[in-house]
């Protein structure tokens, strides 16, 4: 299933050279405002140490572990939505996307240009990439209140649920709010996900730090204010010095993990932003195993079964039978399938059954 997550920002804030460290991608990084024109896809490898525990007590050729996308986006500037810069076409860039990574600058550095001429108001960086965001989403909301009031003044039932839906988003966006803000049912957020809102899309907070600052993250007064704000909209921030991070990409393993242990560190930012960006977005991880590969796949947190296999090949959602399951704990516990089956904690699920993080399965189908 192919989810991506749009980095957004400011210009020359980062965004190319964070992109460069995700995908050992050479994109453009010039210190120059459009310097990314076209959006920039980059398919990165999701890092899971439970494959090579399996591979312990399964034997196998290879592993295959699932990805994730991320889409470079062009740094927007003040006026983007009234299509100031190159902003029509970035905000459309931005609505087909799943998540939004949105990095701030928090470094002085007199050789980069900031696009208002200042570093040190981070808040206020991030406010004008959000007032853009929540004014091209006004719009949009008042282009189909115009469209659907009509139906709803005959009594139509869906067009009365648009309706008032569409006016409380109105009202939080005129209050500067974005429409993740509001409080939606089942029925509102089904019908809100149609609209792809640039607002509604969840957000991570990626501060852009200097290298002295990742040993000593407690100083930097402009991580510290852009960590209270997003605290304060419940959302995630996640310390990165995209250089440190570009350079990482370069190493191999071996060499990575010693980087990392100078910098006193136990995981790089980049594979904590992959995290989170997966469970921002309910994403959760299965697993086949054989003698051929061992296999991660991705899958949304309250999907069944039948879907789940569905994702390895539509034929296999529409002649599935049941699964024969384990979870990846039980592996680490019995250290092999043998001993799973002997303690009788293999199981056969059917249609119904809710897949879980970290479940080992054998699906049977008709084909």
């Amino acid at each position: 299933m192919a989810l991506t997550a749009g980095i957004v920002g400011l210009p020359n804030v980062g965004k190319s050279t964070l992109f460069n460290a995700i995908t050992k991608s050479q994109v453009e990084a010039a210190n120059y405002p459009f310097a990314t024109i076209a959006p920039n896809v980059g398919v990165v490898q999701v890092k899971d140490d439970r494959m090579n525990v399996i591979r312990e007590f399964i034997e196998s050729k290879k592993l295959i572990p699932t990805t994730f996308e991320f889409t470079d986006i062009a740094g927007l500037v003040k006026g983007a939505s009234q299509g100031e810069g190159l902003g029509n076409q970035f905000l459309s860039n931005i609505r087909e996307v799943d998540a939004i990574v949105h990095v701030v600058r928090c470094f002085s550095n007199s050789d980069i240009v900031h696009e208002h001429g200042i570093v040190g108001d981070p808040i206020s960086d991030i406010e004008i990439i959000e007032i853009e965001l929540m004014l091209a989403d006004l719009q949009s909301v008042d282009n189909r209140l115009a469209r659907v009031g009509k139906k709803a003044r005959v009594n139509d039932k869906d067009a009365i649920l648009e309706v008032a839906t569409l006016e409380r988003a109105k009202k939080a966006l005129e209050d500067n709010k974005p429409i993740n803000s509001l409080s939606l049912n089942e029925d509102e957020e089904k019908l809100m996900k149609t609209f792809h809102f640039l607002t509604l899309k969840p957000v991570i907070y990626v501060a852009n730090i200097d290298e002295d600052s990742l040993m000593d993250i407690d100083n930097n007064e402009m991580f510290q204010k852009v960590k209270a704000y997003a605290d304060e909209r419940d959302c995630r921030v996640i310390p990165v010095c995209a250089k440190v991070e570009e350079d990482l990409s370069s190493l191999d393993d071996e060499e990575k993990e010693m980087f990392l242990s100078d910098l006193g560190v136990d995981e790089s930012g980049l594979d904590r932003l992959v995290k989170a960006s997966y469970d921002i977005l309910k994403l959760r991880t299965f697993f086949t195993a054989g003698p051929m590969e061992i296999r991660a796949w991705t899958f949304h947190d309250g999907m069944k079964a039948p879907q789940c296999a569905g994702i390895i090949h539509t034929d296999f959602e529409k002649g599935f039978i049941r699964s024969e399951t384990y979870n990846y704990t039980d592996l680490a516990e019995y250290k092999s399938e043998r001993a799973i089956k002997e303690a009788g904690k293999l199981r056969s699920e059917g249609k119904e059954y809710l897949m879980k993080d970290g479940d080992i399965v054998h699906f049977l189908t008709s084909n």
